[in-house]
């Protein structure tokens, strides 16, 4: 089993939702910790918290994601701290619900740069070293989207899908390093993803973030190369996706989220970024 005591783990999104909950429970289990988020109040609030709470140390660095230059950023703030990191959580990520081609461009492109861009710097970035000292771990959080296109969704899941191959990739590259890299493919989880839109999700089918994270860790204690920490019923569409064909599941996909609104899905506040958490 793997021990987080005295290990430094750097999580991203960690200013709220699912980044939060994972900052608290490796906190719980007494790891280190290095805050990424773009809103620098919300990460200092939390670390105080977790200060009063946990005998670790927790620092913080405010970073944009979608900022492209902001992987090097991030190792540059962790080298002016004088720190090594053990465990990466790369959770930071958004996404644009409603139709591809009749809602604006700008939110789809930002969850490639957060989703797929800054994730694959940091692996690049963190992972190298990791490599070189012979021990380290890193959990790209994807999700159960990533096994199945969805319209209403189609960045956000084409996202994942990337994450998905991606980390399974590296992780056979870096087997017998010393360095293990899981995936994790949470559900529906109540991080207030879609509290900016019209689009809802009901809360009896959501998981709450603090047991997603605990699950997860878990699974990479164990050593386990994949990680479903959703309930057991988010798991059927993972694998009707593989035996069903991709048109069918995507029509099935597709009539689920028109169902939810997505087709029809408005901004409450048009100004307000994008989903994220």
């Amino acid at each position: 089993m793997h021990d987080y005591t005295n290990t430094t783990a750097l999580v991203t999104g960690a200013s709220k939702g699912l980044g939060e909950a994972y900052a608290r429970e490796l906190a719980s289990r007494g790891a280190h910790l290095i805050l990424v988020a773009r809103s620098a109040d919300a990460l200092h609030a939390l670390a105080d918290e977790i200060r009063a709470t946990h005998a670790v140390r927790v620092d913080v660095i405010a970073a944009d994601l979608a900022d492209r230059r902001s992987p090097q950023r991030v190792l540059d703030a962790v080298d002016g701290l004088g720190l090594d990191v053990d465990l990466l959580v790369n959770n930071a990520g958004m996404g644009a619900v409603g139709p591809f081609l009749g809602r604006p461009l700008a939110p789809n492109l930002q969850s490639v740069d957060v989703n797929v861009t800054a994730l694959v710097g940091l692996v690049h970035l963190l992972g190298a070293r990791m490599v070189a000292r012979g021990h380290g771990g890193i959990v790209n959080i994807a999700s159960t989207a990533a096994f199945q296109p969805m319209p209403y969704q189609a960045s956000y899941a084409a996202t994942k899908a990337f994450v998905l191959s991606f980390t399974e990739a590296v992780a056979e590259e870096v087997r017998g390093t010393g360095v293990r890299v899981m995936a994790a493919h949470p559900g529906a989880t109540a991080t207030g993803f879609f509290d900016r839109t019209t689009a809802s999700m009901n809360p009896r089918f959501t998981d709450a973030p603090a047991d997603v994270a605990v699950r997860t860790l878990d699974d990479f204690a164990r050593g386990r190369a994949v990680s479903f920490p959703g309930r057991a019923s988010q798991r059927v569409g993972v694998w009707a996706s593989r035996v069903l064909p991709r048109t069918a599941v995507t029509r099935v996909t597709g009539a689920l989220n028109r169902r939810l609104g997505f087709r029809d899905v408005s901004d409450r506040d048009p100004a307000a970024a994008p989903g994220r958490w």
